[in-house]
């Protein structure tokens, strides 16, 4: 069963959630890095540097079994999730910039992803423990289960905007449901120890999760002074996309613990979720 689920049905859900993702985008989302500059630059040196080094900190103040430790590392390594756009526009943010930024951040992180989970490894296990993943092929089956789907949607959204506009719903349906059942799936597996693991991952995965989005916002608005465009950028850096970095532990790494930081933060992530729809949506008060 867990072979199926690791081999098959993992990477199946991945790559239509990934789908999904390209579905919605368009080769100029790539040029609005132009447009965006600061934003962009902001956003991408957040997501790409100061999450995964806010982990490292972290995990040093709050100390975990290390295989917990290594499944935080890799849940920040990952890119945002395919929600990430709709939350944004949920939260009247700037949907574009949010699209540009998940679609250079999920090229990126293919690449930074097996980096820094080798870190994560070194520092938490440990070199009599470390698993030995292998950089080219790890990057390989990143590409085919992120970056391949992606550029499918394009695709098609490119060649046959009719059938991707009927598409993106059923995808994005879709999704959803393998998304919960990737992370029922992972807590089944694990239900002896699932409320020791919510106790000692929840409150990092809360935390993590709120500073990411909080820092994003907050850092982004006093550089730009754009209210919508800190939106995207919150969101951005804030919500990751946990479904991979199940995946990865998984399907790669081959541990199911590692796989519990990714689930349980798919599942405490709505909170924070709120909060910027929230601060997004509210209106000044007059003076």
């Amino acid at each position: 069963m867990d072979s199926i689920l690791t081999q098959f049905f993992l990477p199946l859900a991945l790559f239509i959630i990934m789908l999904g993702m390209g579905l919605t985008l368009k080769p100029s989302d790539f040029r609005n890095v132009i447009l965006f500059p600061k934003s962009v630059g902001v956003g991408l040196v957040l997501k790409l540097l100061f999450i995964p080094a806010l982990t490292f900190v972290l995990l040093y103040l709050i100390p975990l079994q290390p295989e917990l430790a290594v499944g935080f590392v890799l849940l920040a390594a990952c890119p945002g999730g395919a929600t990430t756009n709709l939350i944004t526009h949920l939260a009247k943010g700037d949907v574009a910039l949010s699209i540009t930024l998940t679609a250079i951040a999920s090229v990126i992180t293919v690449f930074t992803i097996p980096i820094l989970v080798d870190l994560g490894m070194l520092q938490f296990m440990g070199e009599s423990q470390v698993i030995e993943l292998p950089f080219f092929k790890t990057i390989g089956q990143i590409l085919l289960i992120t970056i391949v789907p992606v550029c499918v949607g394009m695709f098609i959204h490119s060649k046959y905007p009719k059938l991707s506009h009927k598409a993106e719903r059923p995808v994005k349906i879709l999704s959803a449901v393998f998304l919960v059942l990737i992370i029922a799936a992972v807590l089944i597996k694990e239900r002896a120890n699932l409320v020791e693991f919510f106790i000692k991952a929840g409150p990092l995965s809360l935390l993590l999760n709120l500073l990411g989005m909080l820092s994003g916002y907050y850092i982004t608005k006093v550089i730009t002074k754009n209210k919508a465009q800190a939106i995207a950028v919150g969101v951005e850096v804030g919500i990751v996309n946990g479904t991979l970095g199940i995946a990865i532990a998984a399907g790669i790494l081959e541990n199911s613990v590692m796989t519990i930081p990714s689930a349980i933060y798919s599942i405490i992530m709505f909170p924070a979720v709120l909060l910027m729809i929230y601060i997004g949506t509210r209106k000044p008060k007059a003076v």
